[in-house]
């Protein structure tokens, strides 16, 4: 049996500092997890957001401010692990689609093509596994049992599951242990399949302590930590869910 210890969606961003990662990477070091997955949409990207373009927020931003954002955003966690002196656990980045606006933006401009690129983001730096978009829709990766994405289609439309009980409809679609983010919200459900199998679903909600520019009131139904999973094994695991206040007051 195994640990894993997922990260939630990040969202580094220039105009707010990284302190949580410090935080994490305690965590990390003290619970020794023996895989983490993150999650995706470490970097939030605004300077590569199609939505603010052209408006009057969006100016100020820059692609290599929310490069830096992310990349402080790991070695600020990172670097706690090694510090620790702890043995680095297998770590997996499932590329998210805020991350995935680098390869829209290429695809819009084509002449930005070697100028930008998911290399800016030094991946390769910190995480044994990279899970890249496949087409239009987040990769998978599949661990001791239970498969990992950034978010998981609901249907050839290609949209994210989601709904009121997400992570029942997560279980009901996938037929299968399933973990993902990008809703922000937490949600956990089991299901015992037809072969008598336990199948687990999961969404692991977000990991901000600042308040979002654009989402309001949308952001009381986010939650904000890391889950961890103990007891991994055949896609079955004892789920644990520490919020950030509960991180930050341990940790800070």
């Amino acid at each position: 049996m195994t640990i894993h210890l997922i990260i939630p969606d990040a969202h580094a961003h220039y105009k707010h500092h990284n302190k949580r990662a410090e935080w994490l990477g305690e965590l990390i070091a003290d619970v020794k997890p023996d895989v983490v997955i993150n999650i995706g949409d470490t970097w939030d990207m605004p300077s590569l957001s199609s939505y603010d373009r052209g408006r009057k927020s969006f100016q100020g931003r820059t692609y290599r401010a929310d490069i830096d954002a992310g990349v402080d955003f790991n070695d600020r966690m990172w670097s706690r692990v090694s510090r620790r002196k702890k043995k680095r656990p297998r770590s997996v980045f499932c590329v998210g689609n805020h991350e995935q606006r680098i390869s829209r933006a290429i695809d819009i401009q084509p002449e930005l093509e070697g100028a930008v690129g998911y290399s800016d983001l030094q991946l390769d730096r910190w995480y044994d596994d990279i899970v890249h978009y496949e087409g239009s829709t987040p990769g998978t990766i599949e661990i001791d049992g239970i498969s990992y994405a950034h978010y998981f289609v609901s249907g050839v439309a290609g949209r994210p599951v989601g709904g009121e009980h997400p992570a029942s409809s997560l279980v009901t679609k996938k037929l299968s242990s399933a973990t993902q983010g990008h809703l922000h919200l937490a949600d956990w459900s089991t299901r015992m399949a037809l072969s008598g199998r336990r199948i687990m679903g999961c969404f692991v909600g977000s990991y901000l302590d600042y308040q979002t520019d654009w989402a309001g009131a949308i952001s009381n139904l986010w939650w904000n930590g890391v889950v961890i999973k103990r007891n991994v094994a055949h896609g079955c695991y004892d789920p644990e869910f520490i919020s950030i206040d509960r991180l930050k007051k341990e940790y800070s």
